[in-house]
């Protein structure tokens, strides 16, 4: 009776500390049940995938993503601190919403720049409030499951992709080689159609 006792004693922790509870949901543009998947491994500090936000998204969107024929993924890859506190930020308090994460695209130039942590993260802090996302930054900040989700990207990208930089993209599990601009991906997507 005992050991039940400490058994269940255990339990009610795990399930009641949200590190232990939270499930983190992968944020996602696009029907889940696409024909094509796209899986982008990206860092929030990325110039490249800055790019891609703001000059190929929009095109993929309105041909592929609005039209149901593509979903894409976004998987965290982290090149440095102030990615990895932006990717707890595009995680944190979402449900898989891409919203938070393509405004930290936009608005690159104003957040990442600094020279420690804490300065990243003031300008983090700073952008995210200027677009009225509703959330407890130093929540996000101090999440160890929102923490280890976005390093778990990582492993798994380097693991299972041989990724080494960013922006990388796979489709239906296939690394895209070519150069990451819309005309390229169009042709892509087009053949698998």
């Amino acid at each position: 009776m005992k050991k039940i006792k400490t058994i269940l004693l255990f339990m009610f922790i795990a399930l009641s500390n949200p590190s232990y509870a939270e499930t983190i949901k992968p944020i996602i543009d696009g029907n889940n049940n696409a024909k094509i998947k796209l899986i982008v491994y990206e860092s929030l500090t990325c110039s490249y995938c800055a790019n891609f936000h703001k000059n190929v998204y929009p095109e993929l969107k309105k041909n592929f993503i609005d039209k149901g024929i593509i979903s894409i993924e976004y998987k965290s890859f982290p090149l440095n601190i102030a990615a990895l506190n932006a990717s707890k930020f595009a995680h944190c308090e979402n449900k898989g919403n891409s919203e938070l994460l393509h405004f930290l695209y936009d608005n690159q130039n104003e957040w990442a720049k600094g020279s420690t942590a804490e300065e990243y993260n003031k300008n983090l802090i700073k952008v995210i409030k200027s677009g009225n996302f509703k959330i407890d930054e130093q929540k996000c900040l101090e999440n160890k499951s929102l923490e280890d989700h976005i390093l778990n990207d990582r492993i798994e990208g380097v693991k299972s992709f041989n990724i080494n930089s960013t922006p990388t993209l796979l489709i239906n599990g296939k690394k895209f080689e070519k150069s990451l601009t819309y005309k390229n991906l169009k042709k892509a997507i087009e053949k698998l159609l």
